[in-house]
Protein backbone atom coordinates (compact mmCIF):
# COMPACT_ATOMS: atom_id res chain seq x y z
CA UNK A 1 0.00 0.00 0.00
CA UNK A 2 1.19 3.55 -0.82
CA UNK A 3 4.42 2.26 -2.45
CA UNK A 4 4.30 4.92 -5.18
CA UNK A 5 4.00 7.78 -2.67
CA UNK A 6 6.83 6.40 -0.57
CA UNK A 7 9.30 6.11 -3.46
CA UNK A 8 8.45 9.51 -4.97
CA UNK A 9 8.88 11.36 -1.67
CA UNK A 10 12.31 9.75 -1.30
CA UNK A 11 13.32 10.82 -4.84
CA UNK A 12 12.08 14.36 -4.26
CA UNK A 13 14.03 14.64 -1.00
CA UNK A 14 17.18 13.44 -2.74
CA UNK A 15 16.79 16.01 -5.53
CA UNK A 16 16.48 18.96 -3.18
CA UNK A 17 19.40 17.61 -1.15
CA UNK A 18 21.61 17.47 -4.26
CA UNK A 19 20.56 20.94 -5.26
CA UNK A 20 21.69 22.21 -1.87
CA UNK A 21 25.06 20.57 -2.39
CA UNK A 22 25.58 22.41 -5.70
CA UNK A 23 24.72 25.71 -4.07
CA UNK A 24 27.50 25.24 -1.52
CA UNK A 25 30.00 25.49 -4.37
CA UNK A 26 28.34 28.70 -5.59
CA UNK A 27 28.62 30.19 -2.13
CA UNK A 28 32.36 29.54 -2.35
CA UNK A 29 32.42 31.46 -5.63
CA UNK A 30 30.65 34.40 -3.99
CA UNK A 31 33.33 34.51 -1.34
CA UNK A 32 35.85 34.88 -4.15
CA UNK A 33 33.73 37.87 -5.35
CA UNK A 34 32.84 36.19 -8.58
CA UNK A 35 29.43 36.86 -10.12
CA UNK A 36 26.88 34.27 -8.97
CA UNK A 37 25.37 32.30 -11.81
CA UNK A 38 23.66 29.01 -12.37
CA UNK A 39 25.66 26.57 -14.45
CA UNK A 40 23.83 23.71 -16.08
CA UNK A 41 26.17 20.88 -16.93
CA UNK A 42 25.01 17.80 -18.78
CA UNK A 43 26.32 14.48 -17.53
CA UNK A 44 27.85 12.38 -20.32
CA UNK A 45 25.73 9.34 -21.08
CA UNK A 46 28.61 6.99 -20.48
CA UNK A 47 29.51 8.53 -17.10
CA UNK A 48 28.36 6.51 -14.11
CA UNK A 49 26.13 8.63 -11.88
CA UNK A 50 26.85 8.40 -8.21
CA UNK A 51 23.92 8.20 -5.84
CA UNK A 52 23.31 11.02 -3.35
CA UNK A 53 24.48 8.91 -0.43
CA UNK A 54 27.69 7.91 -2.30
CA UNK A 55 28.55 11.55 -3.00
CA UNK A 56 28.30 12.61 0.63
CA UNK A 57 29.76 9.48 2.20
CA UNK A 58 32.41 10.41 4.70
CA UNK A 59 31.80 14.17 4.33
CA UNK A 60 30.71 16.24 7.30
CA UNK A 61 29.65 19.65 6.07
CA UNK A 62 26.58 21.81 6.29
CA UNK A 63 24.30 23.13 3.58
CA UNK A 64 21.59 25.73 3.64
CA UNK A 65 18.45 25.29 1.54
CA UNK A 66 17.47 28.78 0.42
CA UNK A 67 13.91 29.83 -0.38
CA UNK A 68 14.85 30.03 -4.07
CA UNK A 69 16.18 26.48 -3.97
CA UNK A 70 13.01 25.28 -2.32
CA UNK A 71 10.84 27.04 -4.91
CA UNK A 72 12.70 25.23 -7.70
CA UNK A 73 11.32 21.94 -6.47
CA UNK A 74 8.05 23.00 -4.81
CA UNK A 75 6.11 22.62 -8.06
CA UNK A 76 7.40 19.07 -8.43
CA UNK A 77 6.35 18.25 -4.86
CA UNK A 78 2.91 19.74 -5.51
CA UNK A 79 2.44 17.55 -8.58
CA UNK A 80 3.64 14.52 -6.62
CA UNK A 81 1.02 15.11 -3.92
CA UNK A 82 -1.79 15.78 -6.42
CA UNK A 83 -0.91 12.62 -8.37
CA UNK A 84 -1.36 10.73 -5.13
CA UNK A 85 -4.93 12.01 -4.62
CA UNK A 86 -4.02 14.87 -2.29
CA UNK A 87 -6.37 17.83 -2.86
CA UNK A 88 -4.70 21.01 -4.16
CA UNK A 89 -5.58 22.96 -1.01
CA UNK A 90 -3.94 20.31 1.16
CA UNK A 91 -0.89 20.02 -1.11
CA UNK A 92 -0.29 23.77 -0.87
CA UNK A 93 -0.58 23.67 2.92
CA UNK A 94 1.98 20.87 3.12
CA UNK A 95 4.40 22.76 0.85
CA UNK A 96 4.03 26.05 2.73
CA UNK A 97 4.60 24.41 6.11
CA UNK A 98 7.57 22.44 4.84
CA UNK A 99 9.09 25.62 3.44
CA UNK A 100 8.79 27.31 6.83
CA UNK A 101 10.51 24.38 8.50
CA UNK A 102 13.51 23.86 6.19
CA UNK A 103 14.07 26.96 4.02
CA UNK A 104 16.94 29.16 5.18
CA UNK A 105 18.15 26.68 7.79
CA UNK A 106 21.42 24.80 7.93
CA UNK A 107 21.57 21.02 8.01
CA UNK A 108 24.30 18.45 7.89
CA UNK A 109 24.44 17.44 4.26
CA UNK A 110 23.98 13.77 5.07
CA UNK A 111 20.87 14.52 7.13
CA UNK A 112 18.89 16.63 4.64
CA UNK A 113 16.73 13.75 3.40
CA UNK A 114 15.95 12.67 6.95
CA UNK A 115 15.06 16.27 7.95
CA UNK A 116 12.64 16.55 5.03
CA UNK A 117 11.10 13.18 5.86
CA UNK A 118 10.68 13.97 9.57
CA UNK A 119 9.14 17.38 8.87
CA UNK A 120 6.71 15.91 6.34
CA UNK A 121 5.78 13.27 8.91
CA UNK A 122 5.00 15.94 11.50
CA UNK A 123 2.98 18.05 9.05
CA UNK A 124 0.87 15.10 7.88
CA UNK A 125 0.29 13.90 11.44
CA UNK A 126 -1.09 17.33 12.33
CA UNK A 127 -3.34 17.37 9.24
CA UNK A 128 -5.04 14.08 10.12
CA UNK A 129 -7.79 14.42 12.74
CA UNK A 130 -7.23 12.21 15.78
CA UNK A 131 -9.82 9.40 15.59
CA UNK A 132 -11.90 8.25 18.52
CA UNK A 133 -12.66 4.61 19.34
CA UNK A 134 -16.25 3.58 18.68
CA UNK A 135 -16.01 0.70 21.16
CA UNK A 136 -15.13 3.13 23.96
CA UNK A 137 -17.97 5.49 22.98
CA UNK A 138 -20.52 2.66 23.07
CA UNK A 139 -19.32 1.24 26.39
CA UNK A 140 -19.38 4.71 27.91
CA UNK A 141 -23.05 5.22 26.96
CA UNK A 142 -24.36 1.77 27.85
CA UNK A 143 -22.72 2.01 31.27
CA UNK A 144 -25.13 4.84 32.15
CA UNK A 145 -28.27 4.09 34.13
CA UNK A 146 -30.52 5.10 31.22
CA UNK A 147 -29.50 1.91 29.36
CA UNK A 148 -30.25 3.52 26.01
CA UNK A 149 -28.73 1.75 22.98
CA UNK A 150 -25.96 3.43 21.02
CA UNK A 151 -27.29 4.26 17.54
CA UNK A 152 -25.02 4.50 14.47
CA UNK A 153 -26.30 5.73 11.11
CA UNK A 154 -24.32 4.86 7.97
CA UNK A 155 -24.54 6.83 4.71
CA UNK A 156 -22.69 7.07 1.39
CA UNK A 157 -23.08 6.99 -2.35
CA UNK A 158 -24.06 3.94 -4.41
CA UNK A 159 -21.57 1.08 -4.52
CA UNK A 160 -19.20 2.29 -1.79
CA UNK A 161 -19.43 -0.98 0.16
CA UNK A 162 -21.63 0.42 2.91
CA UNK A 163 -23.61 -2.73 3.82
CA UNK A 164 -20.48 -4.91 3.92
CA UNK A 165 -18.78 -2.28 6.08
CA UNK A 166 -21.70 -2.36 8.52
CA UNK A 167 -21.32 -6.13 8.81
CA UNK A 168 -17.57 -5.77 9.43
CA UNK A 169 -18.11 -3.19 12.16
CA UNK A 170 -20.86 -5.32 13.69
CA UNK A 171 -18.41 -8.22 13.85
CA UNK A 172 -15.74 -5.94 15.34
CA UNK A 173 -18.16 -4.77 18.03
CA UNK A 174 -19.28 -8.33 18.76
CA UNK A 175 -15.66 -9.40 19.32
CA UNK A 176 -15.43 -6.55 21.86
CA UNK A 177 -18.43 -7.78 23.83
CA UNK A 178 -21.02 -5.41 22.34
CA UNK A 179 -24.40 -6.77 21.20
CA UNK A 180 -25.91 -5.35 18.02
CA UNK A 181 -29.11 -5.25 15.98
CA UNK A 182 -29.08 -4.30 12.28
CA UNK A 183 -31.69 -2.06 10.65
CA UNK A 184 -32.41 -2.73 6.95
CA UNK A 185 -33.34 0.87 6.13
CA UNK A 186 -32.21 0.51 2.52
CA UNK A 187 -35.69 -0.31 1.21
CA UNK A 188 -34.97 0.79 -2.36
CA UNK A 189 -32.01 -1.14 -3.78
CA UNK A 190 -32.83 -4.55 -5.20
CA UNK A 191 -31.64 -7.41 -2.93
CA UNK A 192 -30.42 -4.97 -0.26
CA UNK A 193 -32.65 -6.46 2.45
CA UNK A 194 -31.60 -10.01 1.54
CA UNK A 195 -27.96 -8.94 1.66
CA UNK A 196 -28.08 -7.51 5.17
CA UNK A 197 -30.22 -10.45 6.38
CA UNK A 198 -27.54 -12.84 5.13
CA UNK A 199 -24.92 -10.87 7.09
CA UNK A 200 -27.17 -11.03 10.15
CA UNK A 201 -27.44 -14.82 9.89
CA UNK A 202 -23.66 -15.23 9.61
CA UNK A 203 -23.05 -12.92 12.55
CA UNK A 204 -25.88 -14.28 14.68
CA UNK A 205 -27.56 -10.88 14.89
CA UNK A 206 -31.18 -9.80 14.59
CA UNK A 207 -32.10 -7.80 11.47
CA UNK A 208 -35.13 -5.51 11.62
CA UNK A 209 -36.66 -5.22 8.15
CA UNK A 210 -39.90 -4.46 6.30
CA UNK A 211 -40.91 -4.80 2.66
CA UNK A 212 -39.27 -2.93 -0.20
CA UNK A 213 -40.71 0.55 -0.56
CA UNK A 214 -41.37 0.88 3.17
CA UNK A 215 -40.47 4.06 5.05
CA UNK A 216 -36.73 3.77 5.91
CA UNK A 217 -37.20 5.95 9.01
CA UNK A 218 -39.90 3.59 10.31
CA UNK A 219 -37.58 0.59 9.92
CA UNK A 220 -34.81 2.38 11.82
CA UNK A 221 -37.27 3.44 14.55
CA UNK A 222 -38.43 -0.16 14.98
CA UNK A 223 -34.80 -1.30 15.31
CA UNK A 224 -34.11 1.22 18.08
CA UNK A 225 -37.34 0.18 19.83
CA UNK A 226 -36.32 -3.50 19.57
CA UNK A 227 -32.89 -2.75 21.02
CA UNK A 228 -34.38 -0.95 24.03
CA UNK A 229 -36.83 -3.77 24.71
CA UNK A 230 -34.21 -6.50 24.43
CA UNK A 231 -31.32 -4.65 26.13
CA UNK A 232 -29.14 -4.67 23.01
CA UNK A 233 -26.16 -2.34 23.16
CA UNK A 234 -25.95 -0.96 19.64
CA UNK A 235 -28.15 -0.30 16.59
CA UNK A 236 -26.47 -0.18 13.16
CA UNK A 237 -28.66 1.50 10.53
CA UNK A 238 -28.08 0.75 6.85
CA UNK A 239 -29.39 3.33 4.36
CA UNK A 240 -29.83 3.46 0.60
CA UNK A 241 -26.84 4.70 -1.38
CA UNK A 242 -27.45 8.23 -2.56
CA UNK A 243 -25.55 10.30 -5.08
CA UNK A 244 -24.27 13.37 -3.27
CA UNK A 245 -25.88 15.60 -5.91
CA UNK A 246 -29.40 14.23 -5.29
CA UNK A 247 -30.50 16.63 -2.55
CA UNK A 248 -34.07 15.35 -2.40
CA UNK A 249 -32.88 11.76 -1.83
CA UNK A 250 -30.43 12.83 0.86
CA UNK A 251 -33.38 14.41 2.68
CA UNK A 252 -34.75 10.90 3.22
CA UNK A 253 -31.62 10.07 5.21
CA UNK A 254 -32.08 13.35 7.10
CA UNK A 255 -35.53 12.08 8.12
CA UNK A 256 -34.02 8.86 9.52
CA UNK A 257 -31.56 10.97 11.49
CA UNK A 258 -34.30 13.20 12.93
CA UNK A 259 -36.48 10.23 13.91
CA UNK A 260 -33.74 8.07 15.46
CA UNK A 261 -31.34 10.76 16.72
CA UNK A 262 -28.18 8.66 16.15
CA UNK A 263 -25.21 9.02 18.46
CA UNK A 264 -22.87 8.65 15.51
CA UNK A 265 -23.21 9.35 11.77
CA UNK A 266 -20.63 7.68 9.56
CA UNK A 267 -19.88 8.32 5.90
CA UNK A 268 -18.59 5.31 3.96
CA UNK A 269 -16.52 6.09 0.84
CA UNK A 270 -13.88 4.48 -1.35
CA UNK A 271 -10.27 5.44 -0.74
CA UNK A 272 -9.55 5.03 -4.46
CA UNK A 273 -12.15 7.67 -5.40
CA UNK A 274 -9.58 10.44 -5.11
CA UNK A 275 -10.69 14.05 -4.78
CA UNK A 276 -14.29 13.19 -5.74
CA UNK A 277 -14.79 12.02 -2.18
CA UNK A 278 -14.40 15.59 -0.93
CA UNK A 279 -17.59 16.79 -2.62
CA UNK A 280 -19.37 13.60 -1.58
CA UNK A 281 -18.54 14.04 2.10
CA UNK A 282 -19.34 17.77 1.98
CA UNK A 283 -22.88 17.07 0.73
CA UNK A 284 -23.62 14.45 3.37
CA UNK A 285 -21.97 16.55 6.07
CA UNK A 286 -24.13 19.54 5.11
CA UNK A 287 -27.27 17.41 5.46
CA UNK A 288 -26.35 15.23 8.45
CA UNK A 289 -23.30 16.73 10.15
CA UNK A 290 -21.38 13.47 9.95
CA UNK A 291 -19.02 12.49 12.76
CA UNK A 292 -16.55 10.15 11.10
CA UNK A 293 -15.46 8.38 7.93
CA UNK A 294 -14.75 4.82 6.85
CA UNK A 295 -12.57 4.41 3.75
CA UNK A 296 -13.11 1.14 1.89
CA UNK A 297 -10.77 -0.59 -0.59
CA UNK A 298 -7.71 0.69 1.25
CA UNK A 299 -5.98 -2.58 0.39
CA UNK A 300 -5.82 -1.63 -3.30
CA UNK A 301 -5.05 2.04 -2.73
CA UNK A 302 -1.41 2.69 -3.69
CA UNK A 303 -1.55 6.43 -3.12
CA UNK A 304 -3.01 7.35 0.29
CA UNK A 305 -3.79 11.00 -0.48
CA UNK A 306 -7.56 10.63 0.00
CA UNK A 307 -7.16 10.28 3.76
CA UNK A 308 -5.06 13.45 3.93
CA UNK A 309 -7.59 15.43 1.89
CA UNK A 310 -10.58 14.31 3.93
CA UNK A 311 -8.77 14.89 7.20
CA UNK A 312 -7.77 18.46 6.44
CA UNK A 313 -10.68 19.84 4.41
CA UNK A 314 -13.55 18.20 6.31
CA UNK A 315 -11.92 18.19 9.76
CA UNK A 316 -13.47 14.74 10.26
CA UNK A 317 -11.65 11.71 11.67
CA UNK A 318 -11.16 8.50 9.72
CA UNK A 319 -12.38 5.70 11.99
CA UNK A 320 -11.76 2.54 9.95
CA UNK A 321 -10.03 1.33 6.81
CA UNK A 322 -11.64 -1.50 4.84
CA UNK A 323 -8.98 -3.88 3.55
CA UNK A 324 -10.90 -6.76 1.96
CA UNK A 325 -14.21 -8.63 1.80
CA UNK A 326 -13.99 -10.82 4.92
CA UNK A 327 -15.39 -9.58 8.21
CA UNK A 328 -11.95 -9.29 9.80
CA UNK A 329 -10.64 -7.19 6.91
CA UNK A 330 -11.17 -3.87 8.64
CA UNK A 331 -8.65 -1.82 10.61
CA UNK A 332 -9.21 0.77 13.29
CA UNK A 333 -7.51 3.85 11.79
CA UNK A 334 -4.19 4.68 13.41
CA UNK A 335 -2.43 7.89 12.34
CA UNK A 336 1.05 6.64 13.15
CA UNK A 337 0.60 3.36 11.27
CA UNK A 338 -0.87 5.22 8.29
CA UNK A 339 2.12 7.58 8.15
CA UNK A 340 4.49 4.60 8.32
CA UNK A 341 2.76 3.12 5.28
CA UNK A 342 3.43 6.38 3.44
CA UNK A 343 7.13 5.67 3.99
CA UNK A 344 7.72 8.54 6.41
Amino acid sequence: MFKFFKEKIKNWAEKISKHGEKETEEEKSEKAKEPRRIIIKETPKDEKRESFLEKIKGKISKIKISEKEFEVYSEELEMLLIENNVALEVAQKIINELKEKIAGKEFLRKEVENEIRENLKEIIENILVEPFKIVDKIKEKISDQAKEPYVILFCGINGSGKTTTIAKIADHLKRNGITCVLAASDTFRAASIEQIKKHGEKLGMKVIAQDYGADPAAVAFDAVKYAKKNFINCVLIDTAGRMHTAKNLIREIEKISKVCKPDLKIFVGESITGNDIIEQVKSFDWALNIDGIVLTKADIDEKGGTALSVGYILKKPILYLGTGQEYNKIEVFDKKKFIEKLGL
